[in-house]
């Protein structure tokens, strides 16, 4: 494992210019926040509580999966530093009996903690149960404003770490002219000339969505409440243990982000002029949540939920599909959204996605096909990285 410290003085010089216009807001006071959930006080520092990772590999079928992650970067976004994040990860994977992950921290800053330490943990930590084989790159912004995690998210698919998958389990308040900071997502590729994929939660209050999970160019991830078929080990490491999935939280149509082409007529019930969010969802109900361990600011386990968990996951599977697709000659993913669409209209749908018809309220009442709650559901993921893996994109 290696870590890179990058002083402040490092930034100034990495950093380009932001691509503002006489138009654009100022950011820099702009504050964004992690995603992630706790019920309580949720914590239990001698042993992991929740959906352990090879119940959550059989429950979305990661387990029919073999494909690991080999040969490609994922880049995990996140505000401040965690000086206890490598022999936190090491723990981890040495615990669930999972092979040392490759992680490099990129420090961007000088402060620890403020509240980001968890987030980070579990960011990384999912990211090495799902896609242990996969090159992790964490960057620290150097503080929680837009300004400086938007240079994180650029800093991450640049040379020399060239992520082709980024994920960001944050965001903020929509604001007005944020469109013209989606030129960060859109279309970029990275330092090996690879296309990239942006993934970003949504916040999981419903009528409220968030930024950069608005951005067209950007997967919007929403929350769902999944309950595993059996508590009891499997007895065949292939079987699965999905049981019943329903809505978490939700989502909502954007203020100003347009909506993209591949989204209508999915979300045309709610909108045909303004973007839908989320696209896609898991498990992110922190009353099923996952086992984080953290040593900076709790004692070690912690349950953890919210679209921050599903963002990591979902960054992770694209790492796996994006290994598919290199390993068949051809280009990494470009945005994956449109992709997910095309699954979403044909006849493959309902065989690489699960259909959360059930849960939420209102506006994010879940029901068959596209809902503001779930988006169009949650993978099935070995069904949908093939297919994935043989669009052309």
């Amino acid at each position: 494992m290696k870590r890179l410290c990058v002083l402040l003085f490092g930034v100034l010089l990495l950093a380009v210019t932001l691509p503002m216009t006489a138009q654009a807001p100022d950011i820099s006071a702009m504050k964004a926040r992690p995603t992630i959930q706790m019920v309580g006080q949720r914590d239990n520092p001698s042993s992991p509580t929740g959906i352990l990772p090879v119940e959550y590999k059989a429950a979305y079928e990661f387990n029919r999966l073999p494909n690991q992650g080999a040969g490609q970067t994922i880049a995990l976004i996140d505000a401040y530093n965690d000086p206890n994040i490598a022999p936190d990860l090491a723990f981890y994977a040495s615990y669930f009996h999972l092979a040392p992950c490759n992680l490099t921290v990129v420090q961007l800053g000088t402060t620890n903690g403020e509240g980001w330490d968890l987030e980070e943990s579990l960011d990384v930590e999912q990211a090495c149960a799902l896609a242990p084989q996969a090159n992790i790159v964490l960057v620290e912004a150097a503080s929680s404003s837009f300004t400086d995690l938007l240079t994180a998210v650029q800093l991450a698919s640049s040379t020399p770490y060239n992520a082709s998958v980024v994920s960001m389990g944050w965001g903020g308040i929509e604001f007005s002219g944020e469109q013209q900071y989606d030129s960060y997502f859109c279309n970029i590729v990275n330092g090996s000339g690879q296309p990239v994929t942006f993934v970003s939660g949504v916040g999981g209050s419903c009528g409220i969505p968030t930024y950069p999970a608005t951005s067209s160019c950007v997967v919007a991830v929403g929350g769902t409440t999944l309950a595993l078929s059996t508590a009891t080990p499997l007895s065949n490491p292939l079987q699965s243990n999905y049981g019943v999935e329903t809505a978490y939280g939700g989502g909502g149509i954007s203020l100003y982000e347009l909506q993209p082409p591949w989204q209508n007529p999915a979300c045309s019930q709610y909108s045909t002029q303004y973007r839908c969010v989320p696209d896609v969802s898991a498990d992110a109900n922190p009353a099923t949540g996952v086992p984080v361990y953290d040593t900076y600011s709790y004692g070690g386990w912690v349950e953890v939920g919210g679209t921050s968990v599903p963002t990591a996951d979902w960054a992770a599977f694209f790492t796996l599909a994006n290994s598919l697709r290199v390993g068949a000659g051809k280009n990494t993913l470009s945005q994956a959204d449109p992709d997910m669409y095309t699954v979403y209209y044909s006849s493959n749908y309902l065989t690489d996605f699960h259909d959360i018809t059930s849960g939420g309220s209102g506006e994010c009442a879940a029901g068959p096909g596209y809902d503001l709650a779930t988006g169009i559901g949650s993978y099935k993921a070995s069904s949908l990285a093939t297919s994935l893996a043989a669009d052309t994109n």
